[in-house]
């Protein structure tokens, strides 16, 4: 189940992507769609923008929904913990004793021999 509603939830982003794209940009220069007769004259540029926005509110609904079903149906069936609760706390240990020598005398270096 939770398979099927990833596939279904990669085809509702790529067309949510598509859609996104395709509208025209407030800017006027970056759009490709709803320019003025668009689509061969089939559909005025407002009536092509209503049928944007209208799709993109859907497929947008249908992401957030998608997206918390997977959510949720990914969560079921699981222990609930916290991480916290099953972190390891490290053993506390003192750190090593320092061992109080004395200072060595310098050795002196040993004279050459004279022959």
């Amino acid at each position: 189940m939770l398979t099927v509603l990833l596939v279904i939830h990669v085809l509702v982003t790529i067309g949510l992507i598509g859609i996104v794209l395709i509208q025209k940009s407030e800017g006027g220069a970056l759009g490709i769609g709803g320019g003025g007769g668009g689509m061969g004259g089939f559909m005025t540029g407002r009536s092509t923008a209503n049928l944007l926005t209208r799709t993109t509110a859907i497929l947008a609904a249908l992401f957030m929904g998608l997206s918390l079903a997977i959510a949720v149906i990914s969560t079921q069936g699981r222990e609930k913990t916290s991480i916290l609760d099953s972190a390891e706390t490290p053993a506390v240990t003192a750190p090593a004793p320092v061992q109080e020598e004395a200072p060595k005398e310098p050795e002196t270096p040993a004279a050459p021999v004279a022959e």
